[in-house]
């Protein structure tokens, strides 16, 4: 649908609307004088209604020509007075239009009082709300019969035009210093006590020291070319959360099948070799036990994968929402980002696209207060440019620079072996995680290493404060010791089940 559509149908649109429904479209006329006689009155009616209301409140066509005229004069920083939107009128032909001055005249002396403005206005937004569902719904019930549209389009924009004509009036009431320091003081005080982390875990020390977790309503990008780790190092961060701090996870992956992502998610888990878990070897009698046992925690983990493939961007915040507040989900990942398909009239305009999409990731995380971490591919400037150290930097985002601009955090993995930098054997899984931008804390360079054959990333720097990995360590970090289906402590020695 095309952005604004709803707000600029006409009265003519909605009332052949209603002779087809059998019923006269919402409106309320006399308060819609009301409002109009109360602006030509007071000076505080004109700002209280200029800060609610649109053209489009008004359904009679001569009232929304006056209140354009008034919103023309409050532009040009002219008062408004029946003499001035006379004039404003005249000048662009309206004035005969709608009545001429007497009409002016007569509704200021019809209003009773300038003290029920907001009520009026309250009035005048429902009204408006409820014309923009019918005709959204018109739109979307004529499309429903057209063949020649397709149903995953024919979803989009359904859910584009309704979420576009519930939130054309709702506006976030400004609030005051003394309310929001009160406010960040109740954070900071909560964050002094508060033991562990204030945000949701990664699990890996470092990145938990420098972020205090994911924060509420941040968009973070974790970027890296093809085939580097994102998905490995998305999966680690979403089963640390889930797994080891029991924290409700939604992870939306484009790419790859939901048993795809288990295998992975199971192979990390158990420690056994990538190879064995895809069923390229055998795995022995005692593996079997191993990988039983160790996944019983990751199959009661509060962890939700949806693998629906190029899922539009209004369906993804939909099924968000449900996750938030169906099951409390405290993080949300998005592998990938480009995958997302974004409204239907932006297809084909991919610049446009990719930037729509980031906007409303951007948008879901700050409305239901949740971090979400959208993965994103990399362009092959990294690859290809002279000199340096090959390391990604924010110019590298592909496809859109909105991605940059909408992030609160971006994260590269970098990997020196992958851009030809380094070939010795021992570099070959060495990665740094880069923090490049932090909007609410420091930039860094994480050492780390990728162990490929476990789909396991673990922290190289031996410095870590002992006491803060014992407040907030994973498992994910901690290759343990070999299993041993005989010893307790290993995972072995307790009675194996096929029941998790």
């Amino acid at each position: 649908m095309e952005k604004g559509v709803n707000r600029k149908r006409t009265a003519a649109d909605l009332e052949a609307i209603g002779v087809e429904m059998g019923n006269l479209p919402p409106q309320a006329l006399d308060v819609e004088e009301a409002v109009l006689g109360a602006m030509l009155l007071e000076s505080s009616c004109v700002d209280a209604a200029m800060e609610e209301l649109t053209p489009a409140c008004f359904y009679d066509k001569k009232f929304r020509m006056i209140f354009e005229a008034m919103s023309s004069l409050v532009i040009e920083h002219t008062a408004v007075d029946i003499l001035t939107v006379s004039d404003k009128l005249k000048q662009r032909g309206q004035l005969e239009e709608v009545g001429g001055v007497i009409v002016l005249a007569d509704m200021s002396s019809k209003v009773g009082t300038a003290a029920h403005i907001e009520y009026y206005i309250k009035i005048l937004k429902q009204k408006d709300i409820q014309r923009s569902l019918i005709t959204a719904s018109y739109q979307i019930l004529h499309d429903a019969y057209d063949e020649t549209i397709k149903v995953d389009d024919l979803t989009d924009t359904a859910q584009t035009r309704i979420y576009d004509a519930i939130q054309s009036n709702a506006r976030k009431e400004v609030k005051e210093i003394g309310a929001i320091i009160n406010e960040a003081m109740n954070d900071i005080s909560e964050a002094q006590t508060a033991v562990g982390l204030n945000g949701v875990p990664s699990g890996f020390e470092t990145l938990d020291r420098i972020t205090q977790g994911w924060q509420k309503s941040d968009l973070i990008i974790l970027a890296a070319r093809p085939s580097v780790g994102k998905t490995a190092f998305s999966l680690n961060l979403a089963r640390n959360a889930s797994v080891d701090h029991h924290m409700p996870v939604a992870f939306f992956s484009l790419e790859m099948s939901s048993v795809q992502l288990a295998k992975r998610l199971m192979t990390s888990e158990s420690g056994l070799p990538a190879e064995k878990i895809k069923g390229g070897s055998k795995l022995e009698p005692y593996e079997w036990k191993q990988l039983e046992y160790k996944i019983r925690a990751l199959a009661n983990a509060p962890l939700y994968i949806d693998d629906t493939p190029g899922i539009p961007i209004m369906e993804f915040r939909t099924k968000a929402k449900n996750l938030v507040k169906n099951k409390g989900v405290r993080l949300i990942i998005v592998d990938y980002l480009q995958l997302m398909q974004g409204p239907a009239e932006l297809r084909g305009m991919r610049e446009q696209e990719v930037a729509a999409v980031s906007r409303t990731l951007k948008a879901t995380a700050k409305e239901l207060n949740v971090p979400i971490i959208a993965l994103s591919q990399l362009s092959r400037q990294a690859v290809n440019r002279q000199g340096g150290n090959g390391k990604p930097v924010l110019s590298d985002l592909r496809e859109s620079g909105s991605i940059e601009q909408d992030a609160d955090m971006v994260i590269f993995i970098h990997r020196p072996d992958y851009v030809g930098i380094s070939e010795e054997p021992g570099d070959k899984e060495k990665t740094q995680v880069i923090i490049a931008k932090h909007r609410n804390g420091e930039t860094a360079e994480i050492d780390m290493v990728f162990k490929s054959s476990m789909v396991r990333f673990v922290e190289t720097n031996e410095t870590l404060d002992s006491q803060a990995k014992m407040s907030y360590a994973s498992a994910m970090n901690n290759d343990g010791r070999p299993f041993d289906p005989n010893v307790p402590g290993t995972g072995g020695g307790m009675p194996v089940s096929n029941e998790f």
